[in-house]
């Protein structure tokens, strides 16, 4: 039985709720709305630490944060996890391949890929005047080599900077767009693969991580949308110490309409984009003969907050932050499914490597997202139906009641604003403890989506908050931190990283 090919596509700081699929107000994704039609679109998927460095380390290795030691925004730490996604696949005859951004270090790790094309953005850690940037950026150094460019060609020449608000359109050619650069360079790779053995194709986009600097008609299309006008929780003044509204890049700031607008324009642009650049993919793999076997899962490594609750830019336990899209097509996964489990980046690895067939190492974090799908006939194995139908609620409907002890829940957390974040997902419930001060926060996704309430001082939750807190106590227990003692949570503590320890789970 020959084995179906299998695609990673990865944006970077693309929101959960930002698919037409998801019925967002304004934003169009039509081409992923199809590819969610042939598949299975995951409504409660997550990022459980929620910026690009450890959430890639979850991605590639089907570990949670606790054990592949990431829990917070640190450039040049050197990859040392043996076990890999792209390695499972290797080691089972396939060629593997990656595009795009893929943010480890040192810049030129395989990771288990056979090849690496790169382009990460603008990295501060890699951007030196005294290297060359052939070192650690391909797209670079195509875009000096196209017809009509000068050899000095930069894409960073119109100063917007890399996580900046401020927004404009795209100051050259679309075709020299880095979006439209990882379809290129992977139709150019579909030509020289080697035709005699499975793929595995991993496509990681940039954007729509800032600059906020889409083709003119993507964000002109948006320019007239109306002001922005993002939710802002009653909880919102926990961090207007960090507030400041003269940096464009600020974590935490209250911007005037117009640039608001212009960036949401800008965002949302990307995203656009991005998405008639995945159905030119899609269309070329149709080309080439191989998107019939070939499963193909979308998603992103966390998303942004775009001024939700006056916050900007990721990192924190909040649904513009964490949460993230999540679609899965494939010959053997049924059509048109909505599925409201709670999943993570960590699942990934685990079921993608069963839908090719490859062994699953043991060890894992991740569970295989197989056994909660619906599949067709002619699939090897046959998956258990979500326990909720395609037409349920987000999250888990009926009343206000605490989390079983047996509902499983998401641990997540991240060093962000000189604290740890620390947040726990299960049921309809999301709690959120801020290490800094010991303050707690709960939401209830269910009838406050956008958690704009807390309730962690409401008479009527106090059995949810307490659950949701045990659940976090046990998961922080030996913790060198030090953010468990007696089975009480304890604020103040400084942030401590987890790189020290071993990874132990993994051979």
């Amino acid at each position: 039985m020959t084995k179906p090919n299998v695609v990673l596509i990865c944006v970077d700081q693309w929101r959960g709720d930002c698919l037409s699929a998801e019925g967002h107000p304004v934003v169009r994704t039509p081409y992923l709305d199809a590819l969610a039609e042939r598949g299975v679109r995951f409504r409660n998927a997550y990022s459980a630490t929620p910026t690009c460095v450890p959430a890639r380390m979850a991605l590639m290795t089907g570990l949670a944060q606790e054990h592949h030691r990431r829990t917070g925004y640190t450039d040049g730490v050197d990859f040392d996890i043996t076990q890999t996604l792209p390695r499972a696949f290797s080691q089972e005859g396939y060629q593997t391949q990656a595009i795009g951004k893929m943010h480890y270090a040192p810049e030129r790790v395989r990771i288990g890929f056979d090849d690496v094309i790169l382009h990460d953005g603008y990295l501060h850690h890699s951007r030196r005047r005294e290297r060359d940037p052939r070192f650690y950026d391909d797209y670079l150094s195509w875009l000096r080599a196209q017809a009509g460019v000068s050899a000095v060609e930069d894409y960073i020449e119109n100063g917007v900077n890399c996580n900046s608000v401020v927004a404009r359109s795209w100051d050259k050619e679309e075709r020299l767009h880095p979006t439209n650069w990882v379809v290129t360079q992977a139709e150019e790779w579909l030509y020289r693969r080697d035709p005699t053995c499975p793929f595995f194709l991993y496509l990681s986009f940039h954007r729509p991580h800032a600059p906020y600097d889409p083709p003119a008609w993507a964000f002109e299309q948006y320019l007239d949308e109306g002001d922005h006008e993002p939710p802002i929780g009653d909880w919102a003044d926990e961090f207007s110490h960090w507030r400041n509204d003269r940096l464009p890049d600020a974590n935490v700031a209250r911007y005037d309409q117009r640039t608001m607008n212009r960036a949401r324009a800008g965002y949302y642009g990307h995203i656009s984009h991005i998405d008639q650049q995945i159905s030119r993919f899609l269309d070329i793999l149709g080309e080439f003969g191989v998107a019939d076997d070939t499963y193909i899962l979308f998603t992103s490594d966390h998303g942004d907050m775009l001024g939700d609750h006056g916050m900007w830019r990721k990192g924190y336990p909040y649904e513009g932050s964490a949460r993230v899209p999540m679609i899965l097509a494939g010959p053997t996964i049924s059509a048109q499914q909505r599925n409201d489990d709670i999943v993570e980046l960590r699942d990934i690895m685990p079921t993608l490597l069963g839908c090719a067939g490859v062994p699953i190492p043991e060890g894992l974090d991740g569970r295989d997202l197989r056994e909660i799908v619906g599949t067709r006939e002619s699939a090897p194995w046959r998956a258990a139906p979500s326990s909720r139908g395609a037409d349920a609620s987000p999250v888990a409907s009926g009343p206000r009641t605490a989390p079983g002890t047996e509902d499983p829940h998401l641990h997540g957390e991240h060093a962000a604003l000189g604290q740890s974040m620390q947040w726990i997902r299960v049921d309809r419930w999301k709690y959120v403890w801020l290490s800094e001060n010991g303050h707690e926060q709960l939401f209830d996704l269910l009838a406050d989506p956008q958690e704009l309430h807390d309730l962690s001082a409401d008479p009527d939750a106090s059995a949810a908050l307490v659950a949701c807190r045990a659940r976090l106590i046990g998961d922080l227990r030996g913790r060198p931190e030090g953010f468990v003692s007696g089975g009480a949570l304890v604020a103040g503590r400084p942030v401590q990283s987890l790189l020290e320890r071993p990874h132990a789970r993994v051979e």
